[in-house]
Parts: C-alpha cells; sequence; structure tokens
C-alpha cells in the first residue's frame, strides 16, 4: 500500500533533521555549548588564544579540538562572521514537544513567533525570555528563524539554556495552549486594550504572547485564534518597537504576581 504524501515527507523531515548540523561561532556561544551536557559536539577549531580562553571549557567538555593558525580558519561560515577564532560544528537542541517546556512553573510565561525570520531579532528575544523567566520560545518549522551560529551570538549562550522549539502550525499549537489553560495574547499595534489591561485580574493565569514580523504583524488567522489583541502601552505615535524590544516589554508587562510567601 502507497504512503500518503504526507507521511513520507514527514519522514523525509526527520532524516533531514538526523543529517542536520550547526556552526556556532564566537567565544561565548562555543564556551556556553561545550559547558552543555545535553549539547552533541562533533568538531572544535579554534585558534591558540581562544584555545587558551576556552580550555576549561574544553577540558570539561571532553573533545579533541582542532588548533589551526587565524590565517587559515577554514569553517563553513558566513563572510564577515565574527568568530572570535573559535568555531564548533553541532547538533541542534532537542527540546521536545511544546507540553514538556510549557507545562511547569507556577503562572508559566511562553512567547510565539509568527514568521520572525530574522535570526538576531530570535537571539535577542532568547535572551529577554531567559532573564525574564519565560519558560520557552515558540516559532514554526517553516518560514522562522532556525538554530544558526549567528542567533547563538546574539541569544549570548541563551540558546543553550532557553527552551526554543518550532512548531509544524502556529494555530494548532495556540489551540493546544489554550487547552493546558494558556490566556493567548497576540501584539497588535491597533488594538484597543493595552497588555496591562488584558491581564487585570489574570496574573495568575498562564500566558503566552504571539508576535509578528516586524512590517507584516499577525496573520489574520492567528488574529482569529488567540484570545485577544492587545498593545504595547505607549507614550505618543512615534512608530513601532523592534520584535526583539517588544518581546521583553511584553514579558514584563504580563509579569504574573510575585510570590512572597
Amino acid at each position: 500500500m502507497k504512503k500518503p504524501k504526507w507521511v513520507v515527507q514527514k519522514e523525509q523531515d526527520k532524516k533531514a533533521q538526523g543529517r542536520e548540523t550547526v556552526w556556532l561561532f564566537g567565544l561565548h556561544a562555543v564556551r556556553d555549548a561545550l559547558m552543555n551536557p545535553d549539547r552533541q559536539k562533533i568538531r572544535l577549531v579554534v585558534t591558540l588564544n581562544a584555545h587558551n580562553k576556552l580550555s576549561d571549557a574544553i577540558d570539561g567538555a571532553g573533545i579533541t579540538p582542532e588548533i589551526v593558525d587565524p590565517r587559515r580558519f577554514s569553517v563553513p561560515l558566513d563572510p564577515g562572521s565574527v568568530h572570535q577564532g573559535a568555531a564548533m560544528e553541532v547538533k541542534p537542541l532537542e527540546w521536545g514537544r511544546l507540553e514538556d517546556v510549557c507545562i511547569g512553573p507556577k503562572s508559566p510565561r511562553v512567547i510565539l513567533l509568527d514568521r520572525v525570520t530574522d535570526p538576531h531579532n530570535v537571539g535577542a528575544i532568547l535572551r529577554s525570555a531567559e532573564v525574564l523567566g519565560a519558560s520557552a520560545v515558540v516559532g514554526t518549522r517553516h518560514h522562522s528563524a532556525p538554530e544558526t551560529g549567528a542567533l547563538a551570538k546574539t541569544a549570548s549562550g541563551a540558546l543553550e539554556r532557553q527552551p526554543y522549539i518550532r512548531v509544524r502550525n502556529l494555530a494548532d499549537a495556540i489551540r493546544d495552549l489554550q487547552n493546558m489553560g494558556y490566556l493567548v495574547l497576540g501584539l497588535d499595534g491597533e488594538a484597543t486594550q493595552t497588555i496591562e489591561m488584558a491581564v487585570e485580574g489574570k496574573r495568575d493565569r498562564a500566558v503566552a504572547l504571539v508576535l509578528g514580523a516586524e512590517g507584516p504583524g499577525l496573520r489574520d488567522k492567528t488574529k482569529e485564534t488567540v484570545d485577544a489583541l492587545v498593545r504595547i502601552d505607549a507614550a505618543g505615535q512615534f512608530g513601532s518597537l523592534n520584535v526583539s524590544n517588544a518581546a521583553a516589554i511584553a514579558l514584563y508587562a504580563s509579569k504574573a504576581p510575585v510570590d512572597r510567601a
């Protein structure tokens, strides 16, 4: 019996993911990946100077580095990448399913990204999510930034600690979170209520914040699926925020009540 097309595609995607590797670069990104026991490390290329700076992390990771001349640092990085003499080939991290990372602490907060493709923006969002205590950052498998060296470098180590998962369908993920008890809020500059208004009396609930790409914003399907559209309270009509800045402000504005017991 012939397999349905969707089954064949799913099997092909799984095989492709199994072969996929990522080159991380920069001292911070490489150090944190070396120190992450869940990170599968394949190849480490460093200059002597970078090796000296990373020696403790390298010894702890149990990987044998290739020490190269700075003028012959031939690894497959984009031109202009500031590698600081350190690059490591790794397997992408496996964080598990949505429910694995979004059910946990009291009053969790989650960020969902609707077609945010810039790795620098996603890296900055991961950094803010870690600092502000988000349970996860969720993107889509297509039309969102994959795990890359540029993303990891911008995240400044947060990629190794902050769950970043990519789902097949964002609307389905929103409904899954709603079924888990999440209040799902979509950020839209034209919304009539602010984030603070939407969470008034509900800060003890799990909250998910959905942000769209700069310019297009949220897709119509996303707007139809969220529980409410909200905006960031602004001082005046002076333009829009970068999506990574908006994510940080939204997390702070929706923060759960502090348990002083």
